[in-house]
Formats: C-alpha cells, structure tokens, sequence
C-alpha cells in the first residue's frame, strides 16, 4: 500500500496547483488520474488554445499553463499516477484509502478531489468500432511523435483545430474532416488553419479505415458524393469527450447534480475529504480556472491541520524565505 500525505483526485490546472502548495506545506503527495497525461481538460481538449482568466498572465497556451503548473510541483517530487482512476473510498484507523483501477491502494492523509468536470471518456469514432489495429487515437500527448506523418483529424471543435495548428508544421499532411459545414471552434483558431495548407474537408465522414494491424488510409466521404481514399497514419478522434463522477458518484458525498457541495473550508461532508476547482459547488460559485487556484490553496491548508491538527492553518507567503 503506498502511503502520502496528500492523494489528489484530479490533475489538471486545480490539481497541479494542490500538488505544489501541498509540497510547499511539506506535505508528500500522490496525483491520481484517468487520463494519461497532466493537464486535464486543457491537456485532452485545447492545448494550443489562449487562456485568458489566469492571473498574471494576458493570454498563455494551454499547454504552456499545464507545463508551468508541473514544473511549479516539481521540486516537491509528487507521484503521478496518471492514466488510472480512483475508484473505492473507505477509511483504515481514520485515514481515508483509495482503491485504485489497477488494484493498487493509497493510505492518505486527507484527500483533495479536483476533478473538474469528473472523468472524461472521448466520444468514439464509429468507423473506429471496426478496425481492430492501432493508430487512432484521442489526443497527442507528444506531438513531435507525428513528424512527417499523413494525419487525418475528425472533428470542427477547439480541440480538432488546436491539433490542426499544432501538426500543420510537424506532419507531412494534416486533413481535417468534419460532418457539418459550420465549426464550433473559436473563430480566430478557424481562420489560422484556414490560412495554412490544412486541408479542411466539410460536410464528410470517415466511413472506412484501412490498414493491417496500423492505420495506412482512411476513405472520406462527402455528402452525396463518392468516397476518397487518403493515405495516412494516424486519426485523432477530436469528438469531444463526455464527463461524469463516475465512482465518486458512490462514495457517499454530497452532490448538487453533478458537483460535489463544499463549505468554505472546501470541506465535503466526509472526514478528510476536501474538494476544489470546477467539481465544486457552493453559494455564489464561479468556474473559473483563477478561483480554483485559490479553492485547492484553500483545501490544502484545512487538510494539513486535519491531518495535524498542531498546524498552522496559514503557513506563510512562498516570498518569506522560511
């Protein structure tokens, strides 16, 4: 059983921000999430997209903010346990104990949710249910491993046109599919592939895939018209993702629809288990990626005196030099 301080639920922008100020109490945690990579949804959906509500900075790339909130952690060595998911509760001597996916348990401290909008599960490619090989895939945690590839992108949300931009000038071809003629993407991110040699096919599915064992081609198929074989090898399904608590649903927390209610200590209704960010709900809440900042800074120093209770509940500025 692996044992912290600290198991936070959670890693995007919330998350990471728990992860460095509970460092920076002196507290050893644990980042557990379903995803494979940091960042949450900024990391699955607009990592090239411009962020405007983060203090201190006009506008910072997605990628950019979730790669500054890791860096900002690292030096407290937090354990990442990413592409896997809390899925038990339950409490050993009064320390709560997450039962991992995986099998592996963690005995904590206190836990601090920041789960965003919940685990998310990327919408299917349909054509994708009939192709038993590899190369399609759902985000790019790595996007120089698509250098000099054909890449054939399905979808017209920010995240489709975020990957757009970021391949245009890795790849050796980036095609953009989508089955409507109007994109629910920011207009400006639009406008940037439209000005590249991205090819932007509309009205169009994917209706076949080819390939032995890996993705080799892909037929495209606009409406009312014959389907066009195009090589390539890979598709990222840029389908959006669905969103829900899943097994956090059964843990016994207070919930107001999809959120777990919180007070202002963002204490939940369970001992020892505190919650911050978009996950969150109380009187006059705003879902911003700035007031989550605040909220995990706040959940971090309650768990610390929770878990010791001769803590101090404020420990000092970073800038004191202690």
């Amino acid at each position: 059983m692996r044992e912290v301080d600290v198991a936070v639920i959670g890693a995007g922008p919330a998350g990471l921000f728990a992860a460095y100020y509970a460092g920076f109490r002196g507290l050893s945690v644990a980042v557990v999430d379903a995803l494979p990579e940091p960042g949450g949804q900024i990391t699955a959906m607009y990592p090239e997209k411009l962020i405007h509500d983060v203090a201190g900075f006009p506008a910072v790339k997605g990628r950019d903010l979730v790669a500054n909130l890791v860096a900002q952690a690292a030096p407290y060595d937090p354990c990442y346990l990413l592409g896997n998911r809390a899925e038990k509760l339950s409490y050993a001597d009064g320390r709560p104990v997450l039962g991992l996916a995986d099998g592996e348990q963690v005995s904590c401290g206190a836990v601090i949710v920041t789960g965003g909008l919940g685990s998310f599960t990327p919408r299917p490619l349909p054509v994708a249910e009939h192709f038993t090989g590899t190369g399609i895939v759902y985000f790019v945690p790595q996007p120089a491993e698509l250098a000099d590839r054909d890449v054939l992108i399905v979808g017209g949300g920010d995240s489709a046109f975020d990957w757009a931009c970021t391949l245009q000038p890795l790849a050796r071809s980036v095609t953009l599919v989508h089955r409507r003629e109007r994109f629910r993407a920011h207009a400006g991110t639009v406008a940037r592939v439209l000005a590249t040699p991205v090819r932007v096919v509309v009205n169009a599915e994917v209706t076949r895939l080819h390939g032995d064992g890996v993705v080799s081609g892909a037929e495209i198929t606009v409406r009312g018209g014959a389907a066009e074989l195009l090589p390539v090898d890979t598709v990222i399904a840029a389908l959006g993702f669905t969103a829900d608590l899943g097994p956090l649903a059964e843990w016994g927390l207070r919930l107001d629809r999809r959120h777990i209610v919180v007070d202002s200590a963002m204490a939940t209704n369970l001992s020892r288990v505190f919650a911050a960010g978009d996950i969150t709900e109380y009187p006059g809440k705003v879902r911003l990626i700035a007031t989550g900042f605040g909220e995990a800074a706040t959940a971090v120093n309650n768990a610390a005196v929770a878990i010791d209770p001769s803590a101090h509940l404020f420990p000092g500025h970073s800038s004191d030099g202690t």
